[in-house]
């Protein structure tokens, strides 16, 4: 039998239908605004994969919309609509029970399956399966309850207008509740179980009213307690048995693990270390050891600007090998502060300012020998961070013969590269005037980054010993030379002091013409990174899945299953 809406007493006042309305708006953001906590870990959380879930869901809630209102013309039943209400809450309900291993399961599938791209169509395939279908039913809501709430023509604009208002003021709560208060406070997880729950009240409540779908309603409650059992009992990277802490923040996905000789902590599960302390000290195998030869470059090394601390391991390094330097740090992460203390034994005496990188520098007039430059909000660079506009402030708060070092966490190389776009905005902010030979760099061995060094004007002569920058005429023998005696001057360790050989060796000066096209210069107007970071990344991933894409292709997935 058919019902109406005004066969059921609940929604006779109309009430519970403008309650709906809200709780479903708030319902939409704050699965979105989970979504994007959801994928950071997994592929970042940089404007492209924030694009994709915000497409992806616009285009379910318009298809919802549009079948909502035709099914709410041929069948205006308001059980059906609430039981869609239900499925939608039941289906959030389980993102954070198997929404990982869906994600896990997309990419192992498409990592040898796609050749180009591999992000952004895993991203995409991972919104599409996980977060479309229970959008697309709450997209049949607001048409489902026009109908039903409407009596005549002469209001009806009137009635839609509130709805409206309260499907907006419940997408404003669904938008700053989770930002603010239920995902630094508990967890993603959690977050998506909270509102799931709000959500999932409301169809629990209309059909006890009308006492029907009983067992339907018994089943999603169960289903929701499991779901809320299990799933804050895995994290995100559920395969890791050794994971020293887990959590989130307001920014970012954070994992430390300990292990026999380090601890480091990651802000991404597939890619990356984002810090480290070694428990014995000395260097770290990664790029933090070649960014010490950016105070051995420098004119005078008495301070250092660290902008990006993380859990301050390039603080440690020098204070380890310079232990006169004072050092500043910049770190707009509280919770990665808070966990470098924890965990990474950050000197205590070291400032750190909470604070963004380019805005702290902007609003202080102090100089230093050196600035650290390594801000980084999981794998993408913030666009901010990257411009003219950021590199001539960091030059104009260097003292004369000041050493800025880059890390540019991803090798990639050719046209168009963003290497070479931050090689080119770098070296038009620095190779100016006379100085035209002021930019070097180096790459890591055994990693993906690669350090660029920019020297600032100096002011006085300087001792033959300390021209590794500036006589592009020395050959690398006797650069490794100068950098290894002014390293034995400045630290009298022997250890670094062989390993600045090693850097030397490598150092390639970047002058404005082999740089690249000037209109690869990046500006706070045109910084396209996260396009280009992700170009990055996906030769990266088309190289290491390469033998896993041969194997596939040679012996299907029996040999693919096969390989260690």
């Amino acid at each position: 039998m058919q019902q109406r809406a005004s066969d059921r007493p609940i929604l006779r006042s109309k009430v519970f239908l403008y309650i709906t309305e809200f709780f479903s708006g708030m319902a939409v953001m704050a699965a979105e605004l989970g979504a994007s906590r959801l994928l950071a870990p997994y592929f970042s959380s940089s404007q492209i994969v924030w694009t994709i879930i915000i497409g992806t869901i616009m285009i379910a809630l318009a298809l919802g919309n549009m079948w909502g209102g035709r099914k709410a013309d041929k069948d205006p039943n308001p059980d059906k609509l609430y039981l869609r209400i239900m499925i939608a809450a039941v289906w959030i309900a389980l993102i954070p029970l198997v929404g990982k291993y869906l994600i896990i399961a997309i990419s192992g599938l498409l990592i040898v399956t796609v050749s180009t791209n591999f992000l952004i169509v895993a991203a995409f395939v991972s919104c599409m399966i996980i977060f479309v279908p229970p959008l697309f039913l709450l997209g049949t809501v607001t048409p489902g309850l026009v109908k039903f709430t409407t009596d005549s023509l002469k209001d009806n604009a009137t009635i839609v207008g509130r709805l409206g208002a309260c499907n907006t003021v419940g997408s404003i709560l669904g938008t700053f509740l989770p930002t603010f208060v239920t995902i630094p406070a508990v967890g993603t997880f959690v977050t998506f179980l909270i509102f799931s729950g709000l959500l999932l009240a409301l169809p629990i409540i209309y059909f006890a009213a009308a006492k029907v779908k009983r067992i339907a309603s018994a089943v999603s409650i169960v289903i929701f307690v499991i779901s809320g059992i299990l799933s804050p009992l895995t994290g995100f990277a559920f395969w890791e048995g050794n994971l020293t802490y887990e959590g989130e923040s307001i920014y970012n996905y954070l994992q430390v693990k300990t292990l026999a000789d380090r601890t480091i902590l990651s802000t991404n599960v597939l890619f990356g270390v984002q810090s480290v302390t070694m428990k014995q000290g000395g260097l770290t195998g990664l790029y933090y050891d070649t960014a010490l030869a950016a105070p051995a470059l420098a004119d005078h090394a008495d301070s250092a600007l660290i902008l990006g601390m993380g859990t301050g391991t390039y603080a440690r390094q020098l204070r380890e090998y310079y232990p006169k330097m004072s050092i500043q740090g910049v770190e707009i992460d509280q919770s990665i502060t808070n966990l470098a203390g924890r965990y990474f034994d950050e000197p205590s005496d070291i400032p750190v300012s909470t604070y963004d990188g380019r805005a702290w520098l902007e609003g202080t007039s102090k100089k230093f020998d050196v600035i650290m430059v390594d801000a980084y909000q999981d794998i993408t660079i913030p666009f901010q961070m990257s411009s003219t506009e950021f590199f001539t402030a960091v030059r104009q708060h260097l003292n004369p013969g000041g050493v800025m070092v880059v890390n540019m966490n991803m090798i990639s190389d050719g046209e168009g590269s963003i290497n070479q776009a931050l090689q080119a905005t770098i070296s038009s902010v620095f190779n100016v005037g006379t100085n035209f030979e002021s930019v070097v760099m180096a790459d890591v061995g055994g990693t993906t980054n690669r350090e660029l060094f920019a020297k600032a004007p100096s002011s006085e002569r300087r001792t033959s010993s300390n021209k590794v920058i500036e006589d592009n005429t020395m050959q690398r023998s006797a650069q490794a030379s100068a950098l290894q005696q002014r390293t034995e001057e400045l630290t009298g360790d022997a250890e670094l002091t062989d390993y600045m050989g090693q850097v030397a060796s490598h150092l390639v000066t970047v002058d404005r013409g082999n740089a690249g096209d000037a209109s690869l210069v990046l500006t706070d107007d045109k910084a396209p990174v996260e396009v280009l970071g992700m170009r990055a990344i996906d030769e990266l991933i088309a190289q290491q899945s390469g033998p896993y894409k041969e194997m596939l292709r040679t012996q299907g997935i029996s040999g693919l299953m096969k390989m260690q």
